[in-house]
């Protein structure tokens, strides 16, 4: 079995007590924090090596080294084969600073995405910028409502009611 498999297995259980699952996430989430700080204090650098040389690297386990390639996999310039990993899979940190960014608003992980490191990467200006863009690209805009009488979007000249909002 994958190692992304039994991560997802363990993390998404529910069968598991809320409050064991809760505790599991917040132990998680504050992993995560830890290794996206030390890979924000040198954005430039490429991070490789095998899954299990990773893990050691950022004191995590082999699961929560999947789940934190998981969790990074879409800000990545190229991305992992995930879900056919190993701990002996070769892997790349290197990511994309604006992706990232915004998946992380796209998360709605303030903890990570309002870590000082980000400060050092982005001006606020820009941080900001990218906040937007991200809350927008999740906002649907609807048209406005087409009434009998208007005229119809198709471009044929007629009313709505007359062309396209004919009962078929």
């Amino acid at each position: 079995m994958a190692i992304l498999e039994e991560w997802r297995k363990v993390a998404y259980n529910t069968e598991t007590d809320k409050k064991e699952i809760q505790r599991f996430w917040e132990r998680y989430f504050l992993l995560e924090k830890g290794v996206y700080e030390k890979l924000l204090e040198h954005p430039d650098e490429v991070v490789e090596g095998t899954v299990k040389e990773l893990a050691e690297k950022y004191n995590l386990t082999i699961l929560e080294m999947a789940g934190f390639l998981d969790g990074i996999n879409e800000s990545l310039i190229e991305e992992n084969p995930i879900e056919e990993m190993e701990e002996d899979t070769r892997v790349s940190l290197a990511f994309d600073k604006e992706k990232l960014y915004k998946n992380m608003v796209d998360a709605k992980a303030e903890w990570l995405y309002e870590l000082p490191q980000w400060e050092q990467i982005f001006d606020e200006d820009k941080r900001h910028k990218l906040y937007l863009e991200q809350k927008k690209a999740n906002t649907v805009v609807k048209g406005d409502k087409i009434y009998p009488n208007d005229p119809c979007p198709c471009g044929s000249g007629k009313k709505y009611k007359k062309c396209c909002g004919r009962n078929k």
